[in-house]
């Protein structure tokens, strides 16, 4: 993976002047503190500094087989839950990764592959969500793919120079449904994709 540029900073908008950018840490992604001036709705102006992370924006993809009603999952280490609280660090996760460049398609077609070895026919775009706008300008595309077992081309895993230890998860969409209820599953990209298979698509095969 490469190392990611920030973004350029936009311009100034009837409502908001950009006034100072400092750049606290670009160690790998960029975290700056940004003051800016903010029209209120009654008109006044209003001085604010923030600090906004920028490590890029993202895709994600839940593969699901709608005649097993079973879906693909993965498993693995993340630093910032296991600092919050999670007792491993292991969070059951739909695939994703950064854009690194490409476009969204592109790029979940290739993490696909390398996280769950699975080689997907025809993604469909779905929607895409600022995840944490209060600090993060991430923004992620999400997608959803059918699959079969045989589409199944290698073990997946993800790439261990960039220190991916992946599990890939086989379930069915009902048991991934009640382990968001038990707390099992926690990341919420993955909630999001289960819920709208669950609400949407599942119930257009019934």
């Amino acid at each position: 993976m490469k190392r990611p540029q920030p973004m350029p900073l936009p311009g100034d908008t009837d409502n908001v002047r950009l006034l100072d950018a400092q750049v606290l840490s670009d160690n790998w992604y960029t975290l700056r503190k940004i003051s800016v001036e903010l029209r209120r709705r009654d008109g006044q102006w209003q001085r604010l500094s923030r600090e906004a992370y920028d490590r890029g924006n993202g895709a994600a993809l839940l593969l699901w087989d709608p005649r097993r009603s079973t879906v693909v999952l993965t498993r693995q280490f993340r630093l910032p839950a296991f600092l919050n609280g999670s007792p491993d660090g292991q969070l059951i996760e739909a695939c994703a990764g950064l854009l690194d460049g490409d476009e969204p398609e592109a790029c979940i077609r290739r993490e696909a592959e390398e996280e769950t070895g699975y080689r997907i026919r025809t993604p469909r775009k779905l929607f895409e969500a600022y995840m944490s706008p209060g600090s993060v300008t991430e923004k992620l595309h999400f997608f959803v793919a059918e699959y079969e077992p045989g589409d199944r081309v290698r073990a997946g895993g993800g790439l261990m120079e960039e220190g991916e230890d992946i599990e890939v998860i086989e379930m069915p969409l009902a048991e991934a449904l009640a382990a968001i209820a038990s707390g099992r599953i926690q990341d919420g990209k993955t909630i999001m994709l289960l819920q709208h298979v669950a609400l949407v698509l599942a119930q257009s095969t019934v």
